[in-house]
């Protein structure tokens, strides 16, 4: 058979080289395309004598080839050759457009090689055409910058394997299989690596090779539940097959190892094995596989929500990930890291987050190193990737030369925003500034480093500005961080006051915080000559907090100065705040012109709003139905016993009395058409909705059971099952009796439900789930308490006092995570928690709650960070000191002394809104007369005279119409 493939071969050579030789032009491109043909179909019948070479014992070649395919379309080529017809010239114009496309292909590489989708058309138009070593050539170059997909991995393994003749090419095939089952986590290919291993068994140590194959495959993917099967029973069928006298005991074990593993279709595995062994099962291995049952028990909720989702099943993978880290199994914890990048491995943070807990918990270098390698890979413009890959080479002693080369990559990669440059400039500043011993004057390693600032400095400038006209660094942190290093490490503190002054001229001059880090770097290692200095230039520049700057400088004098020193000091400041006095004088005037401005366009535009809705309510009832009746009510809707007209609501989910079914039959009419009725006014239109609301059928529930219930909310609405689903959750707090989700009468799910367990602390322990997401949204947990028995009773899991030792941040941008947040955090003191605030839909509101292990950290962490840019947001930190929250008034707290209800404010049952004015002149106003809560007891309420009380009767809306129905 080896010898048919080689002839075979030999013969598709020979044929190439026929076309050469035609006396004219015309006649050799004739012959050049017949010899194209030629070459497709004599490299399927290589193909194919390469399968029988190798033996039945491999898959099948390519989908659709066969001996006879083969045959026949040799025939047909042949044939084709002795007589063109209309078939070849078709073909022939359909490969001139292939080449056509690949050289366009070609070409675009060359701009941009990292266009993924051009890589992929390119392979497969070359393997349409048959050119076998240009394909081989494209995919090396696609999977030295992309990893692959399985797809196209097992394609370019079939096709390898095909073309294997001898041991020379085994060993390359080995090498492919090698670098495939790198990228990702690819049972598929693992199977395939281990059955063209036992092809191979002939050769010497073929068998050591085949076993250490498989023992890899059920290291990597032995673990998985729906696909760890197949390794399992291939590796068994293996060994049964090999005459030997060890193999009896090699069987007992993979069958021992595989039982202890959670698995789908265990029990057939473990008949299987009981139909197998001529002995009796050991009790051992008995109680291993009852555990691993139990075990597979609690993971198939998050494998089935895995199977009923749509790729790429995200939020399903990151709770199937919060899962195995509570188990804390490492190996579990990779593979099902693995399982969730083969479908996501375009989203970022799941890198960082893998990559962050092989960093702190594996700590194996050659993985950690490889899922960095494949993280960057995958998710090239994201440069928290990159900055992470430097740290973890430096971590783990990677030589100099490798990083350097790494970095290199990391600019060339493509950021989407100039900050992104700076970020990964200073994570390779850093790496080289702790190479450098600054015991010494003068080395190697100082020099490269500010020969790398230097570059840096240049690359922002040129690079970087030309692309993003910004060079992400406006406040010249690189530049700062090189003059700290000049000043503390080197005590050069003329080339530090050299690269301050350069920062100055960048137009930073007008920071007050500019010029007092200045200072402090003066103060700590210059002299007190340059920190005079710069506190005068710095009163002349500030803009921004001159009163601060002017501040440090009297303090500076009257600690050191002379009496000269002083009264030059005070002159100047006082000079500069007169100035900027009036400066703000003229500003404050100007914009209060402007409001002015604004506050009568916004007047005029109410107005035009107010005609416009006149006129078209004019138009309306002009087109209505005239009919006396409905007239008689228009021209009398100022009494006060007359309803106004409104528009109903539909209250959902609630059943009318039968006085109020009776009054909506008589409404519609009996051809479901609206007559003309009277509604009630707003005031009244909401206690009907209040009684409408009472009257609502409720949720049969047994009040003797609040204290084993939990009431759970704000769930999605489009929960499907939310038994099913919820169920898993809370099970892990205890037995749990009953869910009852809470259905509207058209079966709509309304996004809350109660669940009932069977002991009381089962309840007290569900109540951690609060704000845990699902699908997507924060689930509120909270105790099943009947607010109508309890009404002052409110939860709230946060404390709204002082607390000394916990930060509250804003301003954060809505992509900062709690991981990012953390990583900022820690460098001031250890975080004992982090809290990032969201609404009710879980997406997050630019705000965090940090707490610190002491009160000192926490005041370390304000001065640090207040004030610092995250992601270009410039974030604001203080310590945690939430407002009160605000109790509502009850209804018999705002009755006067007199029975009459006072009302809530003068603005009416809805507050103020944000465009009402008062029309009321200023001088005939009066406060008014409120109940206020005092925040500890009733505050003293002022005594109201009933003479006082009846003399400015109070009108109401239809007094007001009457009165303009009168003019």
């Amino acid at each position: 058979m080896r010898k048919m493939a080689t002839a075979a071969a030999t013969s598709a050579s020979e044929a190439e080289a026929e076309p050469k030789a035609g006396p004219t032009a015309e006649g050799e491109e004739d012959d050049v395309k017949t010899a194209r043909t030629r070459r497709k179909v004599l490299s399927r019948a290589v193909a194919t004598a390469t399968y029988k070479a190798v033996g039945p014992g491999w898959d099948q070649p390519e989908e659709g080839v066969s001996e006879s395919d083969g045959d026949e379309e040799y025939a047909m080529a042949s044939s084709a050759e002795s007589s063109p017809g209309e078939y070849e010239w078709e073909y022939d114009e359909e490969e001139e457009k292939n080449q056509l496309e690949i050289e366009r292909l070609e070409e675009q590489l060359s701009i941009n090689v990292y266009d993924y989708n051009c890589h992929v058309d390119l392979i497969r138009l070359l393997r349409l055409e048959g050119e076998l070593t240009k394909v081989r050539m494209a995919r090396q170059k696609m999977s030295e910058i992309f990893p692959l997909t399985e797809e196209l991995w097992l394609e370019w393994l079939h096709d390898e394997i095909s073309m294997a003749l001898d041991g020379l090419d085994r060993e390359h095939v080995y090498d492919l299989f090698e670098k495939a089952v790198k990228d990702y986590i690819c049972p598929n290919i693992w199977l395939e690596y281990g059955q063209y291993s036992v092809g191979g068994i002939g050769q010497k140590g073929g068998l050591e090779k085949v076993r250490s194959v498989f023992e890899r495959a059920l290291s990597s993917v032995g673990l998985h539940m729906t696909k760890g099967l197949a390794i399992w029973e291939a590796y068994r069928e293996f060994e049964s097959a090999i005459v030997e006298a060890a193999r009896l005991e090699k069987v007992h074990s993979l069958f021992r190892r595989q039982l202890a593993i959670p698995l789908y279709d265990m029990e057939a595995t473990f008949a299987e094995y009981e139909e197998w062994s001529e002995d009796p099962i050991p009790e051992s291995v008995i109680q291993n596989y009852n555990k691993a049952l139990q075990q597979l028990e609690r993971y198939k909720p998050y494998e089935e929500a895995l199977l009923q989702a749509e790729s790429p099943r995200l939020a399903e993978y990151q709770a199937y990930i919060d899962f195995e880290m509570k188990i804390g199994d490492p190996a579990r914890v990779q593979l099902i890291f693995e399982r969730a990048l083969v479908e996501n491995c375009l989203v970022p943070d799941l890198w960082i987050r893998y990559t962050q807990f092989l960093d702190r918990q594996l700590k194996v270098k050659d993985l950690v190193l490889s899922v960095h390698n494949r993280a960057v890979r995958n998710c090239p413009w994201t440069v928290a990737l990159w900055s992470r890959y430097l740290l973890a080479m430096e971590r783990h002693g990677v030589d100099h030369q490798v990083i350097s080369v790494t970095f290199e990559k990391a600019l060339s990669a493509g950021f989407i925003q100039a900050t992104d440059y700076v970020e990964i400039w200073q994570a390779y500043l850093d790496y080289l500034r702790r190479r450098v011993d600054f015991k010494q004057d003068s080395s190697k390693e100082l020099e490269e480093l500010r020969s790398a600032f230097t570059r840096a400095l240049e690359y922002l400038k040129q690079e970087v500005e030309e692309r993003f006209n910004e060079s992400g660094d406006p406040s010249c942190m690189i530049m700062q961080n090189w003059a700290r290093i000049e000043a503390r490490l080197c005590n050069n503190m003329q080339k530090a006051r050299e690269l301050w002054d350069s920062i100055m001229t960048k137009g930073n001059a007008k920071y007050a915080n500019m010029w007092l880090e200045y200072y402090n770097l003066e103060r700590a290692h210059g002299d007190t000559q340059h920190c005079r200095k710069a506190l005068h230039r710095a009163v002349q520049c500030t803009s921004d907090y001159p009163e601060h700057v002017c501040e440090v400088l009297l303090t500076m004098e009257r600690t050191e100065g002379t009496l000269e020193d002083w009264d030059i000091a005070v002159q100047k400041t006082e000079t500069r705040l007169a100035r900027v006095n009036e400066q703000r004088v003229k500003a404050a005037e100007k914009e209060a012109a402007f409001a002015q401005q604004e506050e009568e366009k916004a007047e005029q535009r109410k107005r035009a709003r107010a005609e416009k809705k006149a006129l078209k309510k004019k138009k309306k009832t002009r087109g209505a139905d005239k009919r006396k009746a409905e007239e008689d009510d228009e021209k009398e809707w100022g009494d006060d016993e007359e309803e106004q007209p409104s528009k109903r609501r539909k209250v959902e989910n609630s059943t009318p009395p039968a006085g109020e079914a009776q009054d909506l039959e008589a409404e519609t009419g009996l051809f479901g058409k609206s007559a003309p009725v009277d509604v009630d006014p707003p005031s009244k239109q909401k206690e009907r909705a209040a009684a409408l609301k009472r009257d609502m059928p409720k949720v049969p529930h047994d009040s003797s059971k609040d204290s084993i219930t939990v009431f759970v909310s704000n769930l999605p609405y489009s929960l499907g099952e939310p038994d099913l689903k919820l169920r898993p959750l809370f099970e892990a707090c205890g037995e749990v009796a009953e869910i009852r989700p809470i259905f509207s009468n058209r079966g709509d799910f309304r996004g809350y439900c109660y669940v009932e367990f069977k002991e009381e602390k089962s309840a007290l322990q569900a109540l951690q789930l609060d704000r845990k997401t699902v699908e997507g949204r924060p689930m509120f947990v909270s105790p099943c308490v009947d607010k109508s028995k309890n009404p002052d009773f409110k939860v709230f899991r946060y404390s709204t006092a002082l607390e000394k030792h916990k930060l509250f941040v804003s301003g954060l941008p809505f992509s900062c995570t709690k991981e990012e947040l953390e990583e900022i955090c820690k460098a001031h003191g250890t975080v004992k928690d982090i809290r990032l605030v969201t609404n009710r839909a879980g997406k997050p509101k630019g705000l965090a709650y940090v707490e610190y292990e002491n009160e000192s950290q926490a005041s370390q962490a304000v001065l640090k960070m207040d004030g610092m840019t995250i992601k270009e947001n410039v974030i604001k930190v203080a310590i945690s000191n939430p407002p009160q929250r605000k109790v509502p008034e009850k209804p018999e707290a705002r009755k006067a002394p007199g029975g009459a209800m006072v009302p809530r404010q003068i603005y009416g049952a809805r507050g103020k809104g944000r465009t009402q004015l008062s029309l009321l002149p200023r001088a005939l106003q009066r406060p008014s007369v409120t109940v206020a809560q005092a925040e500890n007891g009733p505050a003293p309420q002022p005594a109201v005279t009933t003479s006082a009380a009846t003399e400015a009767p109070k009108m109401s809306n239809a007094d007001f119409a009457k009165l303009l129905l009168r003019k």
